[in-house]
């Protein structure tokens, strides 16, 4: 008489482990492509405000307006960030003070220096450089910083502003605005 099996065995409560780890790997690496496309949708909106920031600064500031840029292109990080000391953006400044005041506060924020921990700056972007083209009153802002993923394309196909705003590497990450200041 066969005998009647009630449960199961061994071998069914192995595969269905398997099946479930495996599902389980997935799920993780979903969630952790998912974190790092979040932390690259939250660069590139501060990006985008750093940039709209400094755009806003010239049209308050117009009659400076080639003195934030040039036709070349002036390059902006860290690395020459120097506190105006005439104009402290709160008393009525000159032209060229505000500009000078614009550009320091704008440095200081894509840079990170106006949020700090016991490590240093935390807030802005990492590494980054900003470009800043005025041609009359047509106006580029470049925006590049380090990514957390390797970008598989080329920067060929962007603008001559882009290819020289350090703008090459395979982590680096560029956001561009054209407008025009009148």
């Amino acid at each position: 008489m066969p005998c009647k099996r009630n449960g199961f065995s061994l071998i069914e409560v192995m595969v269905s482990l398997v099946i479930l780890v495996i599902g389980l790997i997935g799920i993780f690496n979903l969630h952790i492509m998912s974190k790092q496309g979040s932390f690259e949708s939250f660069q590139q909106t501060q990006a985008s405000y750093f940039a709209n920031d400094i755009i806003n600064r010239m049209r308050l500031n117009v009659s400076e307006l080639s003195n934030y840029g040039s036709s070349s292109g002036t390059h902006y990080s860290g690395e020459s960030l120097t506190k105006p000391t005439e104009c402290s953006g709160v008393y009525r400044c000159s032209n060229t003070e505000l500009r000078a005041w614009d550009l320091y506060e704008w440095q200081s924020a894509f840079i990170g220096d106006s949020e700090v921990d016991s490590d240093g700056s935390i807030g802005g972007l990492p590494t980054p450089t900003a470009c800043v083209y005025v041609n009359s009153n047509d106006v580029v802002i470049v925006m590049t910083w380090k990514s957390v993923r390797k970008f598989n394309g080329t920067n060929e196909n962007y603008s001559d502003e882009v290819k020289s705003c350090d703008s090459s590497g395979a982590t680096r990450r560029i956001f561009e605005v054209k407008t025009a200041i009148f």
